[in-house]
C-alpha cells in the first residue's frame, strides 16, 4: 500500500520547469489592437514620459533588461521601457552552437564592428579594408537559451557574454558585453564592446 501511494506520488510530480529565456532575447509585440501602439517609456512605470512607440505588428525586438514587468529596449539613441505584458519571447533565437540572424559586435576606441557574413567573420574599422576570417566554430555552455558565445576564427576569438553595455556614444544600452583578441602581422590586439541581436 505504501509503495502503491509513493509511485502514485512520484508518477504525479511535475517535471521540473523549462526555463522560458535569459536576456537579452527576442521579443514580438502581441496583444496590441491594430490601430494602437505599445509605448516606451522613460521608466520602467506606466506613468513615465512615453520616449517611443511599437507598432502593434512589430517583431524582433530585443530587451536587454527586465524590471518588475517591464523590459528594457533601445528607441533611436537612447532606451526605454516597455511592459513585457505586450511581448511575447521568441523561442528560437539561441540555437545550440549557433548565433541569431542579426548578431554583430561592435565598439569603439579604435571604432570596429564584427559581423558574420556566411561562413566568414568580418571584421570593419574605419581605414583599414575589412578582415575577412573563415567562422571556425560558433560555441555555447550548453544551458538552455543561454546567449553566451564563443565565436573562433583563424587568428581571431570573440567572446559575448550576458551583461549590460553601453556603446560609450550613445544613451543606449545592449545586453551582451564583448571581447575580443585578433592575432595579426603586427601582434596580438584585444578590443572590448558590446554586441546586439536585433535584427
Amino acid at each position: 500500500m505504501i509503495r502503491t501511494a509513493l509511485a502514485l506520488m512520484l508518477s504525479a510530480t511535475p517535471a521540473l520547469a523549462t526555463q522560458e529565456y535569459i536576456l537579452p532575447t527576442l521579443f514580438d509585440v502581441a496583444r496590441v489592437a491594430p490601430g494602437d501602439v505599445l509605448n516606451i517609456r522613460a521608466d520602467p512605470n506606466g506613468s513615465a514620459p512615453v520616449i517611443g512607440t511599437l507598432a502593434p505588428d512589430a517583431t524582433g525586438i530585443e530587451v536587454v533588461e527586465e524590471r518588475r514587468g517591464w523590459g528594457r529596449v533601445n528607441t533611436g539613441e537612447g532606451s526605454g521601457w516597455v511592459s513585457l505584458r505586450f511581448l511575447d519571447y521568441r523561442t528560437d533565437v539561441w540555437e545550440e552552437d549557433a548565433l541569431p540572424a542579426g548578431w554583430q559586435c561592435f565598439g569603439t576606441e579604435p571604432f570596429w564592428t564584427v559581423i558574420p557574413q556566411e561562413d566568414q567573420l568580418v571584421t570593419a574599422m574605419p581605414g583599414l579594408a575589412d578582415d575577412m576570417r573563415p567562422l571556425r566554430a560558433v560555441r555555447s555552455t550548453g544551458v538552455f537559451r543561454d546567449p553566451t558565445r564563443a565565436v573562433t576564427a583563424p587568428g581571431m576569438t570573440l567572446t559575448s557574454t550576458p551583461q549590460l553595455c553601453s556603446d560609450g556614444m550613445s544613451d543606449r544600452l545592449f545586453g551582451l558585453q564583448a571581447l575580443v583578441v585578433i592575432e595579426g602581422e603586427e601582434g596580438t590586439t584585444l578590443l572590448s564592446g558590446c554586441c546586439s541581436i536585433q535584427p
